[in-house]
């Protein structure tokens, strides 16, 4: 009952810190905005056919945990375009890069990595996408890890955006799920298992703990983007 308290506790602590320096309201074309932010996925995802749905999955599981933890509505949708356009920065990664079957270099991981400041460039002359934790801190951030290990900026726990700490399990999530050149797919009792055992260091023990209450959720949808007509 005790880490519960503190669980909530410190949901709502960054709950406020949300609400009041991040996720703004999107300008009154957020339906265009967003129609777009999903093309622009789509765009990215269909370069590879290992990582199709991919920001769709991110997106959406995104969203399951984010309505888990009482996050508004206005603060869903912020988490949901970021979903959707996360890893738009690896439009600037070679094909040669990003598609390497074999393993990458140190030098083509630093490339990588550049990945997401180059997102949160491409979104900054966009309205609305540029306060403080909304979307391009979202995708500037989504590499970070709770133990200040990640990238590209080092941030550590409650450094880096809510937002940010949400798409890093959903991301996490989906790529596990899909079969890449590199190595193959996991199923999803795996999954989970991986996730639970990153908690406190990939990740915000907070979201694991949202994830690990929506687990049938996450599984049943995931299932049903699996047999979506292609």
């Amino acid at each position: 009952m005790q880490g519960d308290t503190v669980i909530k506790n410190n949901f709502l602590y960054n709950e406020f810190l949300l609400s009041c320096n991040g996720c703004p309201c999107l300008p009154d074309y957020s339906k265009l905005l967003h129609d777009f932010a999903t093309s622009l996925g789509k765009a990215l995802d269909a370069r590879d056919n290992s990582t199709k749905e991919h920001s769709n999955e991110v997106a959406d599981i995104s969203s399951i945990i984010g309505k888990s933890i009482g996050l508004k509505k206005q603060q869903l949708e912020v988490i949901h375009l970021a979903g959707h356009l996360h890893d738009i920065g690896k439009i600037g990664i070679p094909d040669n890069i990003l598609f390497k079957k074999d393993k990458l270099t140190s030098k083509e991981w630093e490339c990588i990595k550049t990945h997401p400041m180059v997102g949160a460039e491409i979104v900054s002359s966009i309205e609305g996408f540029t306060e403080k934790n909304s979307i391009k801190d979202i995708i500037m951030h989504h590499h970070e890890r709770y133990d200040g290990k990640g990238y590209p900026s080092g941030l550590k726990g409650y450094d880096i955006p809510l937002g940010a700490r949400i798409i890093a399990v959903a991301d996490s999530v989906s790529a596990m799920m899909q079969q890449r050149p590199y190595r193959n797919k996991m199923n999803f009792e795996a999954t989970v298992t991986e996730v639970f055992q990153n908690s406190g260091t990939q990740f915000d023990p907070l979201i694991v703990n949202a994830f690990s209450k929506n687990l049938e959720i996450i599984e049943n949808y995931l299932k049903r983007k699996k047999n979506e007509p292609k």
